[in-house]
């Protein structure tokens, strides 16, 4: 890849891992709502439902923002990867890879882009990048 490709590449990434989190955690508040999110949590098995429903869409609404934004990123995305790993374990993970049986396909991709965003850097066009606090990977190779 060039280095001219690289900052772009990485924005991209970023947007859409990000715009994923910020979508799904937006209905966990405005389609579910947190009433509706609890009780789904608590019938999925998921330990205090009434904690995690509002501590995990605030997640996904902030982590995601913070992806598009490329502000905090191995926290976010450390984050974001362990509120996926949760999602196999309680949801997912019983249905099998398949995203087309309701399988842990896709919330895997999500943790593993996540992981990937999150510790590479986001490169030149990111928040950290421009704010001079976080070591981009062009700046780590020159």
């Amino acid at each position: 890849m060039t280095d001219h490709a690289r900052p772009v590449a990485l924005l991209l990434a970023r947007v859409a891992v990000g715009a994923v989190f910020l979508v799904h955690g937006y209905q966990k508040f405005a389609t579910m709502g947190i009433a509706g999110t609890t009780q789904f949590f608590q019938s999925a098995g998921v330990p205090l439902p009434g904690v995690a429903a509002p501590v995990v869409a605030v997640l996904e609404v902030v982590g995601g923002l913070a992806l598009i934004l490329g502000a905090a990123l191995p926290v976010a995305g450390a984050l974001l990867a362990l509120d996926m790993l949760g999602a196999v374990v309680f949801v997912h993970g019983q249905n099998g890879f398949g995203a087309g049986d309701g399988g842990y396909e896709f919330v895997l991709t999500l943790a593993a882009a996540s992981l990937a965003v999150g510790f590479t850097g986001g490169g030149a066009l990111a928040l950290d990048a421009l704010l001079g606090r976080r070591r981009t990977p062009e700046r780590a190779a020159a």
